[in-house]
């Protein structure tokens, strides 16, 4: 039996590589073949399109992501604790990525909707589903602190839309100016939005 081919994950690595150094309209699919060290007719063996292929970089780069945060968010740990550990997984994140790729780049999924919003495509719902995905896990430690008298009474939802915003909007100033310290002041000012204090 012939090996299996791993061309496909290296495509999908090289896409995120890429794209999230530089752009998705600045990444060609040459760009992304030569990358992987996979030939251009075998690209389309495995993808249809540019579009179909960074859909499965967003599906693989959440699917990474999502079992560190389903640890973080676990309803096994205080709320608070709960928010204490993503944002230090904030800064321990960029971290490693400023390491691998010289510089801070900031939430992955976030840059390719903002990027892509205005394209009435797969590649902006796969965005908006994984960012709609990670507000809930704020969401829900929000509740719980809110139930358990951590939190002043409010609505979960509109302060976990708040408390991403404000997230995001961090990582989107660490990499404009590639400065980590931004991400390391969040807990300070994050949980004084939601009406709590910073351990």
């Amino acid at each position: 039996m012939a090996p299996r081919s791993d061309a496909r994950e290296r495509l999908i690595q090289a896409a995120i590589d890429l794209i999230w150094t530089s752009s998705y309209g600045a990444v060609s699919v040459d760009a992304i073949c030569e990358r992987a060290g996979v030939r251009k007719g075998s690209f389309y063996h495995f993808f249809t399109s540019k579009d179909e292929l960074v859909v499965a970089a967003l599906e693989t780069h959440w699917d990474g992501r999502r079992p560190v945060l389903d640890d973080i968010f676990s309803a096994s740990r205080a709320p608070l604790d709960r928010l204490r550990r993503y944002f230090d997984y904030v800064v321990e994140r960029q971290t490693q990525v400023k390491a691998t790729y010289g510089r801070v780049l900031g939430c992955f999924h976030n840059s390719i909707g903002c990027e892509c919003v205005q394209q009435p495509s797969e590649i902006a719902a796969k965005a908006q589903e994984v960012i709609l995905s990670l507000r809930r896990y704020l969401e829900s430690a929000i509740r719980d602190a809110q139930a358990s008298g951590e939190l002043r009474p409010g609505d979960p939802c509109s302060d976990a839309k708040t408390l991403f915003a404000f997230v995001q909007g961090a990582l989107i100033q660490a990499r404009v100016h590639d400065d980590l310290d931004i991400l390391r002041r969040i807990p300070l000012t994050a949980f004084a939005l939601i009406g709590a204090q910073a351990a």
